[in-house]
């Protein structure tokens, strides 16, 4: 809905139209027209409409002038027209065939004489002329209201388009009843040094030329399109089933919405299928009274005084029951219908996977098996890779040594165990000490177990307590534990 010139500031956030300003408050979508009969051909070009739509002030005003010469003008086009003692600058809004039902929409007629002419192409002294006069625009507003109100005068000054060569100002002024502005008028005119041209608008037209953003997160569509302005009541949104709310169903104006209006024939032709006498039904306990009508299900919601809760009823049985009050019986039940809310069910659409996307439920898959493949592989007791725990080695007087027979005589290489230690009169088996630190010993399995040796390495000043070797070579060596041996004194 934007022109060309529309563009983004440095962050990425809109920056609005370059060339008018904000879009939401007059810019390039104000009163915007496609035009999409412009590129249809026609059989005869000398035909067509001499009639030329003009927008004036960001298309807050739009006018009719003659293009008497041969010049063609396109959508965009700045151009010089007639004013009132003197020329205004303004911009083509439209041409062609679409100006015509244009101007049998208003009633006018091609050939009325007191359509003004256009004069030239707008030069570049015509363009700083329009923008001088433009510039001045809101310091006469805010004077003009400031003028109104010492004249103690009930009305305010909503906006103030000066013509383009300075010689004439028309004040938009809103007013709830007749204003008497004769000698505002001869203020104005001696303040300003301008010809003074006083129009009454209403408060849907001031919302209009204000502009600004709604509450469907659209632009105001009396800022954009609307130009017509119907009647909107109450009613409009009772047919509709629309609580009476006034914040929510008024606009920026103040009034109702005029969006109230779009759908309402279409509630008048449904409503037409339901009875007009029917909002209220006499049951054999108590009356029911009529809440609202669902034109989409066909059902009439119904309540009770003695109860909050609504029934809904078909249109054949609020019928019968009518018919059955009319001959004075009363029904004992309602027999309303049970509503279900369809919940709209997601379907995940099959495509190929051509792109690498993935969706959330193969990521939840994927996890899922990933987890218990950790949670199963925790509980085996061989050493795997990845993630999943190692068997805790044996770190000496921490966990229980394997036990290790003592031997009498020297054991052998190979794969037999390793012969038990003595380390003291208590028995207790420990680490091989080297210095003042304890190595811990590994648990490296049959095959990587170390030959036996000849005794314990100690490091250090600590005694080394002495083997028991067993019988080497048919001698005996004195055990220190024990006492003389007799029988080697004897053989001496």
């Amino acid at each position: 809905m934007g022109c060309g010139s529309c563009g983004t500031s440095k962050s990425g956030a809109p920056g609005g139209c370059q060339s008018h300003g904000s879009c939401s408050s007059g810019g390039c979508n104000r009163m915007n027209v496609h035009d999409w009969l412009a590129n249809l051909p026609f059989a005869d070009p000398e035909s067509s409409c001499k009639i030329v739509e003009v927008s004036f002030n960001n298309g807050s005003r739009k006018d009719y002038f003659k293009n008497t010469s041969t010049n063609f003008y396109e959508k965009g086009d700045m151009i010089a027209v007639e004013g009132v003692s003197g020329f205004d600058v303004g911009s083509v809004n439209l041409t062609g065939e679409l100006v015509r039902l244009q101007l049998k929409k208003n009633n006018i007629k091609e050939d009325n004489p007191d359509i003004k002419k256009i004069l030239r192409r707008a030069s570049e002294t015509d363009l700083s002329k329009l923008k001088e006069t433009k510039a001045r625009e809101r310091d006469v507003m805010i004077r003009s209201r400031a003028i109104a109100k010492q004249l103690n005068l009930d009305m305010k000054v909503a906006e103030v388009e000066i013509q383009a060569d300075g010689r004439k100002a028309t004040f938009f002024y809103i007013a709830d009843d007749r204003v008497d502005f004769r000698e505002l008028i001869k203020v104005y005119a001696g303040e300003f040094k301008v010809k003074v041209e006083m129009k009454q608008i209403g408060a849907r037209q001031e919302a209009g030329k204000v502009g600004g953003i709604g509450s469907c997160g659209r632009e105001l569509c009396c800022s954009t399109w609307l130009t017509d302005f119907k009647s909107v009541n109450t009613n409009a949104a009772r047919y509709q089933n629309l609580s009476i709310n006034q914040t929510k169903l008024s606009g920026q104006c103040g009034r109702l919405k005029c969006c109230l209006n779009y759908e309402l024939d279409t509630y008048l032709d449904a409503l037409q299928n339901f009875p007009d006498d029917c909002d209220m039904i006499e049951l054999a306990r108590s009356r029911a009274f009529l809440v609202k009508k669902d034109i989409f299900r066909n059902l009439m919601w119904y309540t009770m005084p003695d109860s909050t809760k609504q029934y809904p009823l078909t249109i054949e049985r609020v019928l019968k029951i009518k018919a059955l009050n009319r001959q004075g019986v009363r029904p004992e039940e309602l027999e309303a219908v049970e509503v279900v809310s369809k919940k709209p069910v997601e379907v995940e659409p099959t495509y190929v996977d051509v792109v690498g996307q993935i969706s959330l439920r193969s990521l939840e898959k994927t996890s899922r098996k990933r987890r218990d493949m950790e949670r199963g592989g925790g509980q085996q007791g061989n050493r795997q890779r990845g993630n999943e725990q190692r068997p805790p080695q044996n770190r000496g007087g921490q966990q229980q040594q394997q036990q290790r027979p003592q031997q009498g005589g020297r054991p052998g290489q190979g794969n037999e165990q390793r012969p038990q230690q003595n380390r003291g009169p208590q028995g207790q088996q420990g680490n091989r000490p080297r210095g003042n630190e304890q190595r811990p010993q590994q648990n490296r399995g049959p095959q990587q177990q170390r030959p036996p040796q000849q005794g314990n390495r100690q490091g250090g000043n600590e005694p080394r307590p002495q083997q028991n070797r067993g019988n080497q070579g048919g001698q005996k060596r004195p055990n220190p534990n024990q006492g003389p041996d007799t029988n080697a004194e004897k053989k001496d």
